[in-house]
């Protein structure tokens, strides 16, 4: 099953291709808890599920610095218990051209998938190239107006500000060993009006709902790998998590906030 890389992740117009154009300045640095339920009704193999998720965003000055940790517990139609475990870290410049990451997956005591390595773009909008240190040493070209996922983050909010409904773009996150995968992001109503919320360090912002499929780069692809819907805060924050793997569902709510302080 594959994170989301923005989760996480996250494309301008809705018939063409531009790259990110939203101001990194304006990310917040920030630490989230999220507690994860079984979404009810998906006839599949699990019957229940329980997790958390822990992400962090740190402002490492020329960069951003991400920690995502991904527990969950399913059971299966024959009562077995399983444990899934996810550690993700990346690294990524502020310009959007530079990027480092680290996944790990676990089921039970077992590696069930890894990657390490890092990323570069020739320019924004540009081709680039991902080198992968594991599994195995590999290089993947990565197509023109790929993002990574924080540039990915910002591309969308800057859509919803500009009232784009749906958005398209390659995006490279690390998570999987074959490079870049394609994105398509639904924008659900634009950026709605400041109200009062839980935190109140997110009550003067506007948000958006989104909708995100990911797919391999096939054309014949149809069915997304992964989907993930979700809140969106102006300043990056997310929050009504809406996770699906196919057969199964989790949705994350929000338990613990607390933004970051700014060392820079």
């Amino acid at each position: 099953m594959r994170l989301p890389a923005a989760c996480a992740a996250l494309l301008l117009l809705a018939s063409g291709s531009i790259s990110g154009t939203a101001n990194a300045a304006d990310m917040a640095a920030h630490r989230a808890l999220y507690k994860l339920t079984l979404e009810p009704g998906r006839a599949g193999d699990v019957v229940a599920a329980s997790g958390k998720m822990g992400y962090e965003v740190i402002d490492a000055c020329d960069g951003w610095a991400v920690r995502q940790r991904l527990e969950m517990t399913l059971t299966n139609h024959d009562g077995q218990d399983i444990r899934m475990v996810s550690d993700y870290a990346t690294w990524e410049s502020k310009d959007g051209l530079r990027f480092r990451f680290h996944m790990k997956q676990t089921t039970d005591t077992a590696v069930t998938s890894e990657t390490d390595g890092d990323a570069k773009l020739e320019r924004a909008g540009g081709p680039g190239e991902a080198h992968y240190t594991s599994p195995d040493e590999a290089t993947k070209e990565l197509p023109a107006g790929t993002l990574f996922p924080m540039a990915h983050t910002e591309a969308i909010l800057a859509g919803a500000r500009a009232g784009k409904k749906f958005l398209s773009l390659p995006l490279f996150d690390g998570t999987v060993d074959s490079g870049a995968q394609d994105s398509f992001v639904t924008i659900l109503g634009g950026m709605a009006e400041p109200h009062k919320e839980k935190w109140p360090a997110l009550s003067a912002l506007p948000s958006t709902r989104v909708r995100i499929a990911f797919f391999d780069r096939d054309p014949s692809t149809m069915i997304p790998d992964y989907q993930v819907g979700m809140r969106y805060w102006e300043n990056g924050v997310a929050d009504d998590l809406q996770m699906d793997f196919g057969d199964f569902v989790m949705n994350g709510t929000m338990t613990e906030f607390a933004l970051q302080p700014r060392h820079c």
